[in-house]
């Protein structure tokens, strides 16, 4: 069940934060609509790596869908374009 407090908790700022652990995030509301939360710094990295995780696996689905539909250049051909 998440952990839902109101912003004005925030006034004992070290109980808030001890309920902070790793897949135990703190979300907190302004006149009953969430506005933030507090979440443990290495489940952020963890979800940060997996953003660019994910970002990476898009690109390289870009680059095959372009090779299907482009075509590819050989290794010479490529160092001649690129004048090597």
């Amino acid at each position: 069940m998440p952990n839902i407090k109101p912003m004005s908790d925030l006034r004992n700022y070290t109980a808030v934060v001890k309920e902070v652990s790793y897949g135990n995030r703190v979300y907190l509301t302004r006149n009953g609509h969430g506005t933030c939360a507090i979440i443990d710094m290495q489940e952020l990295d963890e979800l940060d790596k997996q953003k660019e995780l994910n970002q990476l696996l898009l690109k390289l689905k870009e680059a095959e869908k372009s090779a299907l539909t482009e075509g590819t250049i050989s290794a010479d051909e490529l160092e001649k374009e690129l004048g090597v």
